[in-house]
């Protein structure tokens, strides 16, 4: 089987990717900033077939040249190394730098590693629908759609404009060095968890079950972290794919989340009211379309509650995450 790499290995969709990979029986070389660090490299050593066939590396974003040897020999690369939190003082150098330049950098060692056949690029859904244009019920989200970096600054919506800028520069580099790129632009992902310690979206889930008083008037679109795993391996092997894929299981708003914790655990204290009198945000759609046609198979959104809970239980997240 073949050897790949995967940047950013203890994060939560590349724990799974990695995951996803030595079932399949690939050989995987995976990038953490500290191997010394066992929350970090534990529960990636503890996979099955991580003895025979993972190496982990030691790589940093901002510094060029560090995933040189990462790449080095891959067929490969699935780049999903990005910060991903909240709150934030610095958004110039906690988000934008690590997005952009360590996107440049992961796709300049590709460049010159000629093993290197194909690039799946973890993007995000917020490169795609946050440009202003109002999101009601009959409108249609697609690949076609890109977020609009001005409208980002203005709103101060900084994650979203690093994962915009990162992945505009990402096709304009591929297309400048000849590299066979393809970006996977999934929702908020949740789900199991394997690495110890609490990701962002998972959080979203938590912070409902964890005695929170309102949940936000917000709508997102979500999916289940295997499916994203599931996309990017995909993406990689599928000769005829290319260009972006929106993997979206559906849109809720925070309400209709609340209400199938309810359905799923009637004993749960889950807040009864929203944190604002304004109506609801709108949902709206996302056509997953062609990640379908990539050969997902969605996993339904009740499903993916049910396995989060589950994981954060299991985890002892309970009770221990002040909520906002």
């Amino acid at each position: 089987m073949k050897t790949v790499a995967v940047t950013g290995g203890s994060g939560y969709i590349a724990s799974w990717l990695v995951k996803s990979l030595l079932d399949r029986g690939y050989t995987v070389k995976a990038s953490v900033r500290d191997i010394n660090d066992p929350r970090k490299t534990q529960h990636l050593l503890a996979l099955d077939g991580a003895e025979e066939r993972l190496h982990l590396v030691k790589a940093d974003l901002l510094e060029e040249g560090s995933y040189d040897t990462l790449v080095d020999g891959c067929d490969g690369v699935f780049h999903t190394a990005s910060p991903f939190y909240y709150p934030i003082t610095d958004p110039q150098a906690e988000l934008i730098d690590p997005a952009l330049k360590g996107t440049l950098n992961v796709l300049g060692s590709c460049a010159k590693t000629p093993s290197v056949k194909r690039v799946v690029l973890t993007s995000s859904l917020a490169t795609v629908s946050f440009n202003g244009k109002p999101l009601t019920p009959e409108v249609v989200v697609d690949e076609t759609w890109w977020s609009d970096p001005e409208f980002c600054r203005e709103n101060q919506l900084w994650y979203v404009l690093s994962k915009t800028l990162a992945e505009d520069a990402a096709w304009e580099f591929a297309e400048e060095k000849g590299l066979d790129l393809i970006s996977v632009n999934p929702a908020l992902v949740i789900g199991p968890l394997l690495q110890p310690t609490l990701n962002t979206s998972s959080a979203a889930i938590l912070n409902l079950i964890n005695g929170a008083m309102t949940y936000p008037n917000i709508t997102s679109a979500w999916v289940n972290v295997k499916d994203v795993a599931d996309a990017h391996i995909l993406a990689f092997e599928n000769p005829s794919a290319n260009g972006r894929y929106c993997v979206v299981e559906s849109v809720a708003h925070r309400s209709e989340i609340v209400n199938i914790l309810r359905e799923l655990y009637p004993s749960f204290q889950l807040p009864e009211k929203c944190s604002d009198d304004k109506p609801f945000l709108p949902t709206y759609q996302v056509s997953n379309e062609r990640a379908k046609n990539l050969g997902v198979n969605f996993i339904p959104l009740k499903e993916s509650i049910k396995e989060t809970v589950e994981s954060l239980e299991e985890k002892s997240f309970f009770r221990e995450t002040s909520t906002n």
